[in-house]
């Protein structure tokens, strides 16, 4: 290896400690819908370089994705959520709040709120759709 090289490999080890941010891992998102029995969800995420499409969840069952956190800290991935003729919006992964929460992030989406299950569950309420 060239001495450029070496230097050029020791610069990043330097920025990525000193940020905290080195990205080696995925993180994952499971999505359960533990709605009511009978009570289908329909969820919709996207992010602003991905639209994972349109995802039919039944009772007791889940929907999973995974990706690469940025090294910026700025990952984002909104979903849209339809039960009972109603259609709510949640930020199901903000980088900056759940990365040191979870890599495996499991969210039980219920009738007030997705409920993030990590050591305690921490459960938000419902945001209105973005027009």
């Amino acid at each position: 290896m060239n001495p450029c090289s070496i230097i050029l490999l020791l610069s990043l080890a330097s920025l990525s400690a000193v940020s905290g941010r080195f990205i080696s891992h995925k993180a994952q998102v499971l999505i359960y819908n533990d709605l009511a029995p009978g009570t289908d969800l329909i969820v919709h995420c996207k992010s602003s370089n991905d639209d994972l499409g349109v995802q039919h969840v039944a009772y007791g069952n889940d929907f999973e994705f995974h990706f690469r956190p940025d090294f910026w800290g700025t990952t984002l991935f909104h979903c849209t959520m339809t039960f009972n003729g109603a259609t709510h919006r949640f930020d199901i992964y903000v980088q900056e709040r759940d990365e040191d929460i979870c890599y495996h992030c499991v969210w039980k989406v219920r009738p007030g709120g997705p409920c993030l299950i990590a050591n305690r569950e921490i459960c938000h309420s419902w945001r209105s759709p973005q027009a």
